[in-house]
């Protein structure tokens, strides 16, 4: 039996300055996922900022599915946190 998950689209043009993932059509068929920021959410076309600060934009039709997820975690620096003793 195989269950199929449904896909929910959740971001709107309030969601900007938010991070999100959203999950895209590739021309070809499949899907990918990108996350980022929403910078700019202007006639149907959204800039989204990657992690590593490139910007990447998607057509609107082109979503099947996102939802708002939570801020980048801080980096750690160093090694390993003090030992209780």
């Amino acid at each position: 039996m195989h269950i199929r998950g449904r896909l929910v689209h959740r971001i709107s043009p309030k969601d900007v300055g938010r991070r999100v993932s959203v999950r895209i059509r590739l021309p070809g068929g499949g899907f990918t996922d990108i996350v980022g920021v929403v910078e700019s959410w202007a006639d149907g076309v959204l800039t989204l900022r990657r992690r590593d600060g490139s910007t990447t934009e998607v057509e609107e039709p082109t979503i099947a599915a996102s939802r708002v997820v939570p801020p980048v975690p801080p980096r750690r620096r160093g090694g390993r946190p003090p030992q209780a003793p």
